[in-house]
């Protein structure tokens, strides 16, 4: 059977490269919005599955892996405030969906 961890591995970093350079004007709460997740969910899961390996991690640590640079600073330079437009469909997807 095919080892695919190479794989999923590349895969990951692609979604980083899409996610944080080719795509930064994509709020987080847009994709947690459309797709149930965010950047943050991705720092999350890649911690989880650090400690689970055995490789404690704190939540700084994964988001930097996920963001490429401290959040506080992605934050300044990339995320704005969210809409009222965007608020109200973060609340209805919630409700349809959490």
């Amino acid at each position: 059977m095919t080892d695919t961890t190479p794989f999923e591995a590349a895969a990951f970093r692609r979604l980083l490269q899409h996610l944080n350079v080719e795509r930064r004007d994509v709020q987080n709460i847009d994709l947690m919005i459309l797709a149930g997740f965010c950047r943050n969910c991705l720092s999350d899961w890649y911690r989880e599955a650090a400690e689970a390996a055995g490789t404690p991690m704190t939540k700084d640590q994964a988001r930097e892996t996920v963001y490429g640079m401290p959040f506080a600073e992605w934050k300044a330079k990339h995320q704005a405030e969210a809409t009222p437009e965007q608020l109200a469909a973060f609340a209805a997807a919630q409700k349809l969906h959490g």
